[in-house]
């Protein structure tokens, strides 16, 4: 039984999970909008949403942690200068999911997944 266990395995290791999870939220927070499966998207909302909160909060402890799990820099200094203070009066939902339908190869549903405006 499962109960009251979150989060998806996706059928992979708790590491290459993490370090997927990680280049999923880096490209978001860099492309601004990224396509993948539905089931990735959901699990990767909440995590890009806690980064850009952390930029909100600034200081030194919540780069750090940012920069702990963001793998570019230079990502990590686009959410604390750029999208910070895009969101600075946004008390939360900072991404939005919208489907696209069925991929081809293996019928996975797709979604894209994007920050809002």
């Amino acid at each position: 039984m499962r109960h009251k266990v979150a989060g998806r395995k996706l059928g992979r290791p708790s590491g290459h999970r993490r370090a997927m999870f990680r280049g999923l939220v880096t490209d978001l927070l860099g492309y601004e909008k990224i396509t993948t499966t539905e089931a990735k998207a959901k699990e990767v909302r909440g995590l890009a949403e806690k980064m850009i909160t952390l930029g909100k909060k600034g200081g030194l402890h919540s780069r750090r942690q940012a920069l702990s799990f963001i793998i570019d820099k230079k990502v990590t200094d686009k959410v604390f200068t750029d999208l910070a203070p895009r969101y600075a009066e946004r008390p939360g939902g900072y991404t939005r999911i919208t489907k696209l339908g069925p991929r081809l190869g293996d019928g996975a549903p797709m979604v894209r997944l994007e920050l809002v405006a």
